[in-house]
């Protein structure tokens, strides 16, 4: 019996190796947060100084990617050592302060990391050992990942969004979620039907309601879970962005000018839907006497 196969027949020690996983995927998402978006705004600048000045020299700059340089303390640079970047467990250890300068280090930093292996776990919970758990954490991942970068900068990177729609368009080759068919027609529609509300909006009111980003990332969606999945999609997103939206302008006077993300609602609502599509679909059809 090899370690997959043990793994499969004990569902709790699946489940705590998966939680165990998300932790240091949740350390890697936070780093991806950070530098994805400094990345790309370093390439758009190169590009811009390539077509607008391209017979000049362009300036030497240091390599900055995902995984140099090493992760320093924002306030003193006090380069990060290995045993200060344990997920979870040097937070507590440090007691949530800089070891060299003191300055406290943000929660957001153990949130990303406990919020991502719990999401992974209750994935492992209710999927089981198999390809298709395999497939679920690295959407799961992307999801945070992208949710993350767009309430940050509202954005979400093509370098995240098309490979995600690609490979739930593969998956659909071994119907793993679902069928190639409803693979294909799920990415066009999920793309459409944002579009559609996005040039509406924009005849009606002659502004942007929201970001081709986020018409890719409901096309990757569909694309991993079918055309089928996508009225429960919209709808959970939907009624997510409203409450939020609403909320943050009563409690906090938020001017209803100021833009908000709609991604990371997209992203719960196809994780939502990704474990629990089917039943919540046929909650709502019985509550509205359909079923």
């Amino acid at each position: 019996m090899d370690l997959f196969d043990f793994l499969a027949q004990q569902p709790p020690l699946l489940i705590g190796t998966v939680f165990l996983l998300g932790l240091l995927i949740g350390s890697f998402i936070n780093v991806v947060a950070y530098r994805l978006p400094i990345m790309m705004e370093r390439d758009w600048r190169r590009q811009c100084q390539e077509y607008l000045h391209p017979d000049e020299p362009m300036a030497d700059e240091a390599r900055f990617d995902l995984l140099v340089p090493r992760s320093r303390c924002p306030a003193c640079k006090h380069r990060i050592k290995a045993w200060e970047n344990i997920p979870l467990l040097s937070y507590v250890f440090l007691r949530g302060k800089c070891s060299a300068c003191g300055t406290r280090i943000s929660l957001r930093y153990p949130g990303v990391e406990l919020v991502t292996a719990l999401l992974s776990a209750v994935v492992a919970w209710q999927l089981g050992w198999g390809w298709p758990l395999v497939a679920a954490l690295i959407f799961t991942w992307a999801l945070i990942a992208l949710s993350l970068i767009d309430f940050d900068h509202k954005l979400l990177p093509d370098s995240i969004t098309l490979p995600l729609l690609w490979l739930g368009l593969l998956l659909g080759l071994e119907t793993v979620f679902t069928d190639l068919h409803s693979s294909i027609i799920g990415a066009a529609a999920g793309y459409l039907s944002l579009w559609s509300v996005y040039q509406l909006f924009r005849l009606v009111t002659g502004k942007e309601g929201m970001g081709f980003g986020d018409f890719k990332l409901l096309a990757a969606i569909g694309a991993w879970l079918g055309w089928q999945a996508l009225p429960v999609t919209i709808l959970l997103s939907s009624l997510v962005g409203a409450v939020v939206g609403i909320t943050l302008i009563l409690a906090r006077g938020r001017d209803r000018n100021i833009p908000i993300p709609f991604g990371p609602y997209i992203a719960a609502a196809g994780w939502l839907a990704l474990l629990w599509g089917e039943d919540i679909t046929q909650a709502y059809l019985r509550f509205a006497g359909l079923a």
